[in-house]
């Protein structure tokens, strides 16, 4: 469980950063304090964590012809579609997260894929070495 909330913190900040580094991925904070700009980031962390726990696997199984087909290429379709589901359920939720076409969804979603990537390493549970037994 620990585990999860990390996943949703890194989330949230992933999606800062593709917010702050892409203008076609937005995030309406304003009007927000400082506070009500980092929970609205963790709902939407929330909602990409969930999606990507429950509803990314069973579009990996469907789609597994479609990632054989394109060597794991489809693999960036996945994640942006990943990305609009989540932008239009916080749309409906009444946060506004807009991700401008398909084109910046896909660029998006590689963005967010390296920069959770690269900030979850710190997190990644270290398996001690095998123990070595000499006779």
């Amino acid at each position: 469980m620990v585990r999860f909330h990390w996943r949703i913190v890194i989330c949230a900040l992933a999606l800062w950063l593709v917010d702050a580094l892409m203008s076609t991925v937005t995030v309406e904070t304003e009007g927000n304090g400082v506070v009500g700009q980092v929970l609205i980031y963790l709902v939407i962390g929330l909602l990409l964590a969930v999606i990507n726990s429950v509803v990314k696997p069973l579009a990996h199984i469907l789609a597994l012809p479609l990632y054989v087909l394109t060597l794991g290429l489809f693999a960036l379709v996945t994640n942006a579609l990943m990305l609009e589901l989540v932008s239009w359920l916080s749309r409906k939720m009444g946060i506004g997260m807009y991700v401008d076409s398909f084109g910046s969804a896909i660029l998006a979603g590689l963005a967010l894929a390296i920069i959770t990537a690269l900030i979850s390493i710190p997190f990644k549970e270290r398996k001690p070495p095998p123990k070595v037994e000499v006779y």
